[in-house]
């Protein structure tokens, strides 16, 4: 895998999962979309939908330690 993430290829926009809740601001204004990066093993591109949204890219351990972090210290369960 090439150690900079953000120098792969973007997803196909067919490619992200959408992830939407509240609609605050509209219309997919408060979504988060995935996909994983071609190429690289492992490793997923995040967006916000907001109109200036920024794109972040994790490997998969990153990911998981986040999720698992996110879910234990808001007292989720799945």
């Amino acid at each position: 895998m090439n150690g900079n993430l953000y120098a792969l290829p973007i997803p196909p926009a067919d490619a992200f999962a959408i992830y939407c809740g509240g609609n605050a601001g509209g219309s997919n204004e408060t979504c988060v979309s995935l996909a994983a990066i071609p190429g690289a093993e492992a490793s997923f591109v995040i967006r916000d939908s907001k109109p200036a949204g920024r794109e972040l890219r994790f490997t998969e351990a990153e990911l998981d330690d986040f999720a698992t972090g996110w879910v234990r210290t808001r007292g989720l369960t799945l």
